[in-house]
């Protein structure tokens, strides 16, 4: 049964029951509405506590049914906010027991009982702007109520959960200390004893009373994007402090039903759900299961394996951090403490949760003392000899059921398997920069990769917190292999006289977190530089721009020299356009129009815009073509993840496909008689689709 009902000593224990995280879909909500009536009408029960168990209060409401475009994201009765007027309402105090996840819908309906208790582990909060909605079950104009106008608007509008103690601290729960049910029940009773039902839809929401008239006015002009779902989040408290409580209820239900069918809203709820496929392995046996990883070995202690082997002791893993001297492992060692410390400073984690953290990491400078380990993970230096090296001394050192994964962003995986006898225990995971930061995780099945070790690596990175992709061997795999066409393109708008300030800026302005020359300045010029001349001495004649080799032949190398496309501020790191830049991006341009008799002309955001990102859409349809990426939603997986892409746009393939693909060829066709039109063929995939009307992420 959906709800569970014990009755202990004259209250009623209703468990929710709907797994895996208690959606309160139609089920559960019937469910709850029968139990809530049932026990509103039985004398031996005086009191009622709601809890979803130990795990789970509820992760909110059935996602699938926002579409509808009704409150709540319900379609049939009773709808979610049907439910919390009958607990607000209720004739005996309702109690809610709250233990672990407690978001959207289900804080909502927590909000909508008389009382809150809060097990050490909850986790409050109300995520739907990440969806591009608002708390369309009452969120909006219970939470200011429950704890103040401003700390209500900043849950909502950063969609970020806090813990029991935040939550207790703001007046939202009380902290339970002990059994988190009886604690509950003893609140309960005692509400019985003292007839005490307060209902949050009979408060006032009020501002400080230092706010200003322009108190909402000045949260519209701090917000960093003015996108619709924080606007109308902004819209929806402020009735909640200007209108009687229910009129507040139909403005916010005004505000959703306008949102849900908002372009942003589906396309951040379609990023949701792509989220969710990208943990599906195509192809993969139901009987297939991952092994057990409890112990791993970082190879490399610079700064990506350093920032591995912190995210490995963070998920309760022990950690070998091996380099090829005790200076060097000291070193790596030291940035993981400083950044540790840092974040102790913070209040992001207390001294005991450091001193374990850092009890789990231990270091060594010979291979051999990864022998007794479950996994490895290869950070060298990206290099494929110096990379087949390591994997043939951990192939002879190493148990027969190691896995053995490499972190190469670009090499080829299978070149670096077939060093070792055991090609079918090598896997690809291919973290980003910084690893403690960056969410994204390309697991990459090399041509022989077994699959129970392709499931290993997939649950590894759930374990570790990361956003799992399966990808396909090539040149860059998913992310780097699109991004050099990205780049690409970026730096032939030079080449036509484009300021490379000028190309970041109508990307950001579109929505990108980074624009191209910002992010090679953040990874370093030298890498790119590095890559292209692999690409080159691998026997790829495709032509590049040759502006970003003029830029390292300076030694501006980006953020980490001082000086790249721009110039950064050495205490804060700011960038600055630089003349310097300028005058040599100008030079260049003038250059090439000599050479290759270019007519000048003038190219606008649109051009800009267009040019890089179907160059990213076109080289998505080719992977997925050719069966690198086993899905276009995992494509954009990648890029929401790893790349800066804006979540409001859904991903580069989502958005050739909102342009509409006819549309996107169009575009394309146009490009073939520019400057380098050779890179503007359709992907085959892409045209395929385009002919038949259908989208690439259908």
């Amino acid at each position: 049964m959906p709800v569970q009902i014990d009755i202990r000593d004259g209250v009623a224990v209703l468990t929710l029951n709907r797994p895996p995280v208690n959606s309160f879909d139609l089920a559960l909500r019937r469910d709850l509405r029968a139990a809530m009536a049932m026990v509103m009408t039985r004398p031996d029960v005086e009191a009622v506590v709601l809890t979803g168990g130990t795990r789970h209060f509820s992760a909110g409401a059935d996602i699938e049914e926002f579409a509808s475009g009704t409150r709540g994201g319900a379609t049939a009765v009773p709808t979610l906010p049907d439910l919390i007027i009958d607990l607000d309402q209720a004739a005996k105090p309702v109690v809610a027991a709250i233990a672990g996840t407690c978001l959207g819908g289900g804080l909502e309906v927590a909000l909508g009982c008389h009382y809150r208790v809060v097990a050490a582990n909850a986790s409050l909060g109300l995520p739907e702007v990440k969806l591009g909605i608002l708390p369309g079950a009452g969120g909006t104009q219970r939470l200011p109520r429950a704890i103040g106008v401003k700390a209500a608007l900043d849950m909502i509008l950063s969609g970020m959960p806090v813990n029991a103690p935040t939550a207790a601290r703001l007046g939202l729960a009380t902290l339970s200390e002990g059994d988190l049910i009886e604690d509950a029940v003893a609140v309960a009773r005692q509400a019985a004893r003292d007839g005490a039902k307060p209902r949050l839809s009979l408060r006032r929401a009020e501002l400080p009373t230092d706010a200003g008239a322009d108190w909402f006015q000045r949260q519209v002009d701090g917000l960093k994007r003015p996108l619709p779902a924080p606007l109308a989040c902004i819209e929806a408290v402020r009735a909640a402090v200007e209108l009687p409580f229910n009129q507040g209820l139909q403005r916010e239900f005004a505000l959703f039903r306008d949102l849900v069918v908002t372009p942003e809203s589906k396309a951040l709820q379609y990023a949701f759900f792509a989220e969710r496929r990208a943990a599906r392995i195509e192809g993969l046996a139901p009987d297939v299961q991952p092994r057990s990883v409890q112990r791993v070995a970082v190879i490399g202690a610079g700064t990506m394996g350093a920032g591995i082997a912190t995210v490995a002791a963070n998920a309760g893993l022990e950690v070998i951090l091996l380099d090829r001297d005790e200076a060097s492992v000291r070193k790596g060692l030291a940035g993981i403490t400083k950044g540790y410390d840092a974040a102790l400073a913070k209040g992001r984690l207390d001294e005991a949760e450091r001193d374990r953290r850092l009890g789990r990491l231990h270091t060594a400078t010979d291979l051999a003392a990864a022998a007794a380990v479950d996994l490895v993970i290869e950070a060298a230096f990206e290099d494929m000899g110096v990379k087949q090296d390591i994997f043939r001394t951990l192939d002879k050192v190493c148990g027969p059921d190691t896995i053995l994964a490499s972190n190469t962003s670009t090499l080829d995986l299978d070149a670096i398997a077939a060093v070792t006898g055991r090609p079918g225990q090598v896997v690809g995971l291919h973290f980003f920069s910084p690893a403690p930061v960056m969410r994204l995780l390309e697991v990459v099945r090399g041509a022989e990769t077994a699959p129970e070790v392709l499931a290993t690596a997939m649950a590894l990175a759930r374990k570790l917190g990361k956003v799992g992709v399966v990808a396909g061997v090539c040149n860059g795999f998913i992310g780097n292999r699109m991004v050099e066409e990205y780049l690409r393109q970026a730096y032939f708008l030079v080449d036509e006289g484009v300021l490379p300030w000028h190309v970041d800026g109508a990307l950001e302005r579109w929505g990108m977190a980074m624009g191209p020359f910002a992010m090679m300045d953040l990874a370093g010029n030298d890498i790119g530089r590095a890559i292209r001349a692999g690409r080159q001495a691998a026997g790829d004649d495709r032509p590049y721009s040759t502006f970003p080799d003029k830029i390292c032949a300076l030694g501006r190398y980006g953020q980490k020299t001082g000086k790249g496309y721009y110039q950064y501020d050495p205490a804060t790191r700011a960038r600055e356009t630089d003349p310097e830049i300028d005058a040599l991006a100008q030079a260049h341009a003038k250059e090439v129009a000599r050479d290759l008799g270019l007519p000048p002309r003038v190219i606008g955001d649109e051009e800009i815009v267009a040019r890089c990102l179907l160059a990213l859409a076109n080289e998505g349809a080719a992977l997925l073509g050719e069966g690198i990426a086993q899905r276009a939603s995992d494509i954009d997986v990648v890029y929401l993840n790893g790349y800066g892409f804006p979540a409001h746009k859904g991903g580069p393939m989502y958005h050739a496909d909102s342009l509409g693909l006819e549309n996107v060829l169009r575009l394309m066709e146009g490009f073939l008689d520019g400057y380098q039109g050779q890179f503007w063929r359709p992907a085959p995939l892409l045209w395929e689709k385009a002919s038949a009307g259908r989208r690439l992420t259908a």
